[in-house]
């Protein structure tokens, strides 16, 4: 296990898989988490206006298809984006919560992206208190420079993300050594920076196509939405053939190559997994709405 271990701190990925964390951690963040998505469901049914449901299936697509794209962060190592800031500042904390759930739930299930047992520990780490850090500073200082708190809340989310999962190995008895530690937490600090400029491209992005889509009270357009989708359909269908190059760290670690057959069959599932997502959010909204209506 130690080697396995080793390779788990020194890559940037944050989806812990099975295997690593001890029964009495998995166990407690599994408990934790299932109440807490289910009170930020009641928060959400309370928040999400109906005509804002279809912009929980569009971002949730787009996030699911941004994360499959990894990108260098250091010698033979990758990050991808994880998307929570993103979300928090497009649907507000509690839908963005609840989108990123069920990504993390359906990368779990299907895509064996983080382990079922650890699913409880992937969504606090990054769908709960991920979010909460990316919100916070978003909502404090987005009267100042809005790029500015834009670019925190994507920095404060995955530093907030990468220190709870590193704490948690440690807790589980992973080894690492003090090197190993702090190459960790150098890379993932990569990935924070790396992650804030992408959030503020994106929401600049989005912005453009409709000003008031953003955490604002007005529909998105058909247009808007379907240009969002197509963006996450070419961030997998040509994003996944350029970050084929360079393998992540477990990749790496594990001497696996990446041959074109296993990308190939990864651009589809990834495709197919574009719909899952998007019909997930979508009728979760829709469940929300009904509930708020009754």
């Amino acid at each position: 296990m130690n080697e396995r271990a080793r390779g788990i701190v020194v890559t940037s990925s944050m989806h812990i898989p099975d295997g690593f964390l001890s029964t009495p951690v998995w166990a407690t963040l599994d408990v934790v988490s299932a109440p807490a998505v289910a009170w930020v469901a009641r928060r959400a049914q309370r928040d999400t206006q109906d005509h804002r449901i279809p912009l929980l299936g569009v971002m949730g697509a787009f996030v699911f298809a941004a994360q499959m794209i990894n990108f260098p962060v250091g010698p033979g190592t990758s990050g991808h984006l994880v998307g929570g800031a993103l979300l928090a500042v497009v649907l507000g904390p509690a839908a963005a919560s609840l989108v990123l759930t069920a990504i993390l739930i359906l990368q779990a299930l299907i895509f064996q992206d983080g382990g079922v047992l650890a699913l409880g520990a992937n969504v606090f780490n990054m769908a709960l208190a991920g979010v909460v850090a990316a919100y916070l500073p978003y909502r404090l200082w987005a009267d100042g420079s809005r790029s500015r708190a834009i670019f925190a809340a994507g920095a404060f989310s995955v530093m907030t993300s990468a220190c709870l999962a590193l704490g948690q190995l440690l807790m589980s008895g992973v080894p690492m050594p003090g090197g190993v530690l702090w190459a960790s937490l150098g890379l993932f600090l990569v990935s924070a920076l790396m992650e804030g400029a992408i959030t503020v491209a994106a929401v600049r992005a989005i912005e453009r196509l409709n000003p008031e889509w953003v955490a604002g009270p007005r529909p998105a357009s058909s247009r808007t939405l379907a240009a969002v989708g197509f963006a996450a359909l070419l961030l997998v269908v040509i994003g996944t053939l350029v970050a084929s190059a360079a393998p992540d760290g477990i990749q790496r670690l594990t001497g696996q190559g990446i041959d074109s057959a296993a990308w190939s069959e990864r651009t589809i599932g990834g495709v197919g997994g574009l719909a899952l997502i998007f019909v997930a959010c979508y009728l979760g909204g829709k469940l929300i709405s009904r509930r708020r209506s009754a």
